[in-house]
């Protein structure tokens, strides 16, 4: 039987088939064929290790060469080959070199182990045990998924050590052992490789438990030549029954594992001389019709054993595995096991899902056409090895149990491991969308998400995805307008799962807002310096005469009002020497207006006595009587907010509320002009009877529709609120508004914007 190459996984550089020789390997060897290829790279490593050895004990290129060996049984391809010599010692075979002397593919291979073996240092760290193996495990998928014949590398690195130790009559550290039995050897299962299953579990359980090891095996002993005369006897009783039915058919005995025999007797509490599978025979034939014909035959031979039999062609194993088992009473009264499978099935057992890999070539015409085809077909075993490294992951997460990794702080069965449609692996917390999946493969993508398939059918933007899956992106073309919707930040809506996710979404809206009061703000500096003619005027100069690092922070508090217009219009006044002389101080005058540059101010002293009369706008300053008072317009304080007050120059008192921004910079610029304030009794106690009303800015964005005004003002009216000043901006189906109200207190004004909130198509209502 003519043996398929198994090839590896399809790289970006130069494809190839299994039996070709990479580009890099080619530049590097001159055209040399595969074997020579590699003995390069052992020549190569050669020079730069020596006679080095391993944590295991043995030499770096011994090492090596075993493991080869163990590939080219299974046909790995050259590169697996290649990069197998240069793995070890990382700091003698630097990656820029093993890159620029045998190219990207063996590179990224070789960097692909090499991330797998530091995981080694997580089982000698402090700490569970559990937990080190749940991280263990959860970044072997990781460096795995980069590219998946790291997994045959993995494998037949950790058989080579163990056959080393086998061979040096040595147990190797503990920790090893119980990794292959936990982690490995359910990953070749997973992924059908059976030749290098069994022989990592009977190695590994050789060590774990050694007395019950030797126990099973010289209990094993004592009838194997009673054994394999019966099979010899068995093999020929049967090829003879099926030629007579006209079944072509390879007859074999099947090898029996001790560790399987082991799990078999402890799991259904049996004896050895009770399990069925001690003797067995493998029937391979030709078609799945001679598979049941040769069934037929089998059953009319000796006596079924109906609770034994196993149809695993019409029911396939969940990691693809096909054949029929059947337990029959032989002559003797004992149990025998028959396996019968076709050719293909057989290579699917021998290889599993790597049986069916195939690159893409280079090429034109119809042979290129051919080629094409062929691939594509592949794509659909990519996806399915994938899942498989995927499924193995979350089994054995959960047989480790749920210890929480060391660097997520999640617990294993709190990720999920999705698909790209390129196959590429994208780590994701439970319960995670396809926004959170468009995120993480790209800000861009995420921004332009619309829509989602999940295994080629499409999905509302709020499933959860789950492990294994496609998933594929509906994205709006790139045309510097599209962006996310303020639903996703909405959690009751279930959007966005991911904390990354909505930091990137509130990071898009954040610039949105900053790019349109930079626009807003610099309209209003440019229609002042138009007004009072001084359009020559540098905006660097203005912003440093206002007190701002940056012309475009100077812009957002003109938009803002942390500037007011009379403070804006003063600093594009003032001559440039005297804007040098008083400083960021003059600028600070407070947003209730300008005052000459030269002009006296009063300063009073912060003293600590009663409460003087008040003027008329229900501000008291402490220990002055008579002091004229203003509400600063930047942030419009409204009883009963904690206030303070800044002296200006000719304007008496600006009252702020506590934590307001330009209060502060003014305040660190001028701390002596801070002085005391409180609300008098007419405006705490006088709003009931409407005696006061204090002007409050409001914010309130929406989705935009018709009649959302006339709706918000309504509120507004309702609760006698008197709107003095409105702006709105819609902008990506998005309005946002902004009302200036005159309100009696705070408490009302929260109590307005609650019914505000309840408006159809309102995200949000606040107070600036």
């Amino acid at each position: 039987m003519k043996r398929e190459r198994l090839p590896g996984a399809a790289s970006s550089g130069s494809p190839s088939t299994a039996g070709a020789v990479p580009a890099g390997i080619a530049a590097a060897g001159a055209g040399a064929g595969p074997a020579d290829a590699v003995a390069e790279a052992l020549a190569w490593a050669a020079e730069r290790v020596g006679e080095a050895v391993g944590r295991s004990g043995e030499a770096h290129l011994e090492h090596a060469r075993g493991t080869i060996d163990i590939l080219r049984t299974i046909d790995a391809d050259v590169a697996s080959q290649v990069a197998t010599a240069l793995i070890a010692p990382a700091e003698h075979m630097p990656l820029r070199e093993i890159e620029a002397r045998f190219g990207a593919e063996v590179a990224r291979l070789v960097e692909g182990m090499r991330q797998i073996q530091r995981l080694r240092e997580l089982h000698s760290a402090p700490g569970s045990e559990v937990d080190g193996q749940a991280e263990t495990l959860r970044r072997m998928l990781l460096a795995m998924a980069s590219d998946i014949r790291v997994v045959l590398l993995r494998l037949a690195s950790r058989l080579r050590t163990l056959r080393h130790h086998a061979a040096q009559r040595r147990a190797p550290d503990a920790a090893i052992a119980r990794e292959t039995l936990e982690v490995l050897a359910p990953l070749a299962n997973r992924l059908g490789l059976w030749q290098l299953k069994w022989e990592l579990e009977d190695l590994a359980f050789r060590f774990v438990d050694p007395d019950t090891y030797r126990r099973l095996a010289a209990q094993l002993e004592e009838r194997r030549v009673e054994r394999e005369a019966f099979v010899e006897a068995a093999i020929g009783r049967v090829r003879q029954a099926l030629a007579g039915a006209g079944v072509t058919a390879e007859i074999s005995g099947r090898p029996k594992h001790l560790y399987s025999i082991y799990n078999k007797m402890r799991s259904k509490q049996r004896a050895l001389e009770d399990i069925s599978d001690l003797r067995g025979l493998r029937v391979i034939v030709d078609t799945v019709a001679q598979c049941y014909a040769a069934l037929g035959v089998i059953h009319g031979m000796w006596t079924q054993v109906p609770q034994e039999f196993d149809d695993y062609i019409a029911r396939p194993k969940p990691n693809g595995y096909r054949s029929l088992h059947t337990v029959v009473l032989a002559d003797d009264g004992r149990p025998l096991e028959v396996q019968i499978r076709t050719r293909e099935m057989h290579r699917f057992a021998e290889y599993g899902v790597a049986s069916h890999w195939r690159y893409k070539e280079r090429g034109s015409g119809a042979a290129a056409a051919a080629r094409a085809a062929r691939a594509e077909a592949g794509y659909d075993d990519q996806i399915a090895w994938m899942r498989q490294l995927l499924a193995w992951q979350r089994e054995v997460g959960q047989a480790l149990g749920s210890g929480e990794a060391a660097a997520g702080g999640l617990p294993v069965e709190e990720r999920i491991y999705v698909l790209t449609p390129q196959a590429r692996v994208i780590e994701l917390p439970m319960g995670a969308t396809p926004i959170d999946f468009a995120y993480h493969v790209h800000t861009s993508l995420g921004h332009r998400c619309r829509g989602a398939r999940v295994d080629g059918q499409m999905v509302p933007l709020t499933t959860p995805l789950q492990n294994g899956q496609t998933v594929e992106i509906v994205a709006a073309k790139e045309t510097g307008h599209e962006g996310p919707s303020r639903d996703w930040l909405n959690p009751q809506l279930g959007y966005v799962r991911s904390a990354r996710t909505r930091a990137k979404v509130r990071q898009w809206f954040n610039a949105l807002e900053l790019e349109r009061d930079t626009a807003t703000g610099r309209e209003r500096v440019e229609r002042t310096l138009q007004r009072e003619g001084r359009t020559a005027l540098a905006f660097e100069e203005l912003a440093r005469r206002l007190g701002f690092d940056t012309v475009q922070s100077m812009f957002v508090a003109v938009a803002r009002e942390e500037i007011g217009a009379r403070q804006l219009e003063e600093a594009v006044r003032r001559p440039p020497a005297a804007a040098r002389g008083s400083g960021a101080a003059a600028a600070g005058a407070g947003t209730a207006g300008g005052e000459p540059a030269n002009e006296a101010v009063l300063v009073p002293t912060r003293r600590r006595v009663r409460p003087a009369g008040g003027r008329g706008d229900g501000v008291l300053v402490v220990g002055i009587d008579s002091l004229m008072t203003q509400l600063a317009r930047c942030c419009r304080p409204v009883p009963p907010d904690e206030i303070v007050g800044f002296v200006t120059k000719g304007h008496g008192v600006s009252v702020h509320r506590e934590g307001c921004a330009t209060f502060a910079r003014m305040a660190d610029q001028a701390p002596e002009r801070v002085i005391e304030t409180t609300w008098g009794e007419e405006a705490l106690h006088g709003a009931g009877n409407g005696t006061r009303r204090f002007p409050a800015d409001v914010e309130v964005r929406a989705a935009d529709r018709p009649g959302l005004l006339r709706d918000i003002t309504e509120i507004f009216a309702r609760d006698r609120l008197n709107v003095v000043g409105v702006t709105t901006l819609t902008r990506q189906q998005i309005a946002s508004m902004r009302f200036t109200v005159e309100v009696p207190d705070a408490t009302q004004l929260g109590r307005t914007l609650a019914a505000v909130r309840e408006v159809s198509g309102v995200m949000q209502a606040r107070r600036r």
